[in-house]
């Protein structure tokens, strides 16, 4: 018997709710929790504690400083975020302390089961103990789960949350257990939380079950106590969009306008690089596999269906993240029978060497910009010299006379560079910061009467139009991301009320 088609226990029938059998083959009665390899644990345990080795390297990426500035204000939602990873941030931050080390636990955490979900994911799909360790470490040696495993961004609890849906999904479909409709249910209701984005996978998947089936798992009731269960879950969410104007769907055509040309021209080499060529391919046959599976074959229409609807929406390459996944895990059920798999190994662990360089912080910083590391990874260049947008702002707010610098304010273009001066605000002596991007302009202007505002990032040009007298105060330098080069302005009495004013300063991105 070969390891494609090997079985640890468990009847090669699919069993629904009532105790009837289904055919197709594929699938698995015992619970995957109890058959686990103990391979795919070490292999979780070691991705977490190396995770956890380099978290402190280089510093704060740009997105965790916003992240831990929202968390501050805990609300049931913001203006480009849903709330969830907020209030990761606030809650690491008050457990295990302010640091970067403290932000960046639980990401390693959520990589760990992220290994063991797509190995579960292998597993479901008929995969022997030879497919769940090729699942487990081809998911702990690719970029995009290495990403979201060293820094705090919402892609992160994203891939954990949808590898386990897609966990639930599978077993309804294999299996046609409605009981996983509720579990199905609720992680969606959570999955709101983080990323609307959940829907895509949804909207994809129950497309192809409506084109390809099967269908009877529609008529199942559970399927309706799910849906109201993440109904009522993200109900909360839901509230605070339908309140807001919808801030979402501004926020999905301010990043369409923004970023969508770019995002579809990278966005189907990204589908190779997300994980690695030597997964990219583990994927294609995973697509064939579930392609051949009536009762997955919705899976397979998904993938290509939601590439189409990211592309038209301009979305970025990384939404298709957790399809991949999926992809990967079948695909690995076929890779553990190839007869060429000592190559195979082979072409993973140079896969492996190359993830670990391009996605953690191995490369020194003080050479990183002049690699091609930082061109191919936008999380390490934007977390080298973050601390340094703080230090060389508070050069210009000491050079100020003593009476202007005690009513002087910041004003940051963006929101990386706001949560730079908010977290080193007191080692630095700085004053309050205010921003007009996304959910910062909520936050409203500077107090009336304010008449002194160090500007890190606006265009002195535009600030020329709306204060009386603007100088330069220097730009700042020695960092690899887009805070490189941009004017510090040291600026004097608005022509207008901040209230008036605030309006213009507003931008989302």
């Amino acid at each position: 018997m070969t390891a494609d088609n090997e079985v640890t226990g468990g009847a090669p029938t699919a069993h629904d709710g009532a105790g009837g059998a289904h055919p197709g083959g594929d699938v698995h009665t015992g619970s995957p929790l109890t058959r686990q390899p103990r391979a795919v644990v070490a292999i979780a345990a070691a991705t977490v504690a190396v995770l956890l080795a380099v978290s402190p390297w280089y510093g704060y990426h740009r997105d965790e400083l916003y992240f831990r500035m929202l968390g501050e204000r805990p609300r049931l939602g913001y203006f480009d975020t849903p709330p969830l990873t907020p209030m990761i941030a606030r809650m690491s931050t008050a457990i295990f302390g302010d640091t970067v080390v403290a932000l960046r636990i639980v990401p390693a955490l959520c990589a760990g089961a992220l290994v063991v979900l797509v190995a579960l994911a292998a597993r479901e799909l008929s995969g022997g103990r030879a497919a769940q360790i090729l699942a487990a470490a081809g998911t702990a040696t690719s970029v995009l789960p290495l990403l979201a495993g060293h820094s705090l961004l919402t892609l992160t609890p994203d891939l954990v949350l949808w590898s386990a849906i897609t966990l639930c999904l599978l077993r309804v479909l294999l299996r046609g257990d409605g009981r996983y409709w509720l579990w199905t249910g609720a992680l969606c209701g959570i999955a709101a939380y983080n990323r609307d984005l959940i829907v895509v996978l949804l909207g994809c998947v129950g497309l192809g079950v409506l084109v390809a089936g099967p269908r009877e798992v529609l008529r199942d009731r559970r399927l309706w106590a799910g849906a109201l269960l993440a109904l009522v879950i993200a109900s909360p969410n839901l509230l605070y969009q339908m309140t807001h104007d919808w801030p979402q769907f501004q926020m999905a055509d301010a990043l369409r306008i923004d970023e969508g040309a770019d995002n579809r021209v990278s966005f189907l080499p990204l589908q190779i690089v997300l994980l690695g060529p030597v997964q990219a391919v583990i994927c294609v046959a995973g697509w064939l596999r579930l392609w051949r599976n009536r009762r997955v074959r919705s899976l397979a229409i998904a993938y290509p269906v939601a590439c189409a609807l990211i592309l038209y929406t301009g979305g970025r390459p990384d939404y298709a993240g957790g399809f991949l996944l999926y992809l990967f895990a079948a695909g690995c059920v076929s890779a553990a029978g190839w007869r060429w798999r000592r190559a195979l190994i082979t072409a993973l662990a140079v896969n492996a060497v190359v993830a670990v360089v391009v996605a953690l912080p191995v490369v020194p910083a003080a050479s990183l910009g002049g690699t091609p590391v930082a061109a191919m990874n936008e999380v390490a260049r934007e977390s080298v010299g973050m601390r340094d947008v703080a230090a060389q702002t508070a050069q210009a707010v000491n050079a100020l006379p003593a009476a202007e610098r005690a009513g002087a304010v910041l004003l940051a273009a963006n929101y990386g560079e706001a949560g730079a001066l908010h977290r080193w605000a007191g080692e630095f002596g700085l004053p309050a910061v205010y921003s007009g991007h996304n959910e910062l302009w909520w936050w409203g202007p500077p107090p009336e009467g304010t008449r002194v505002v160090v500007s890190v990032g606006y265009p002195p040009a535009g600030l020329a139009t709306v204060f009386a007298r603007c100088a330069p105060a220097g730009t700042l330098s020695g960092m690899p991301g887009e805070e490189q080069g941009v004017p510090i302005t040291v600026c004097h009495d608005p022509v207008q009320p901040w209230r008036e004013l605030w309006p213009r300063v507003r931008h989302y991105s």
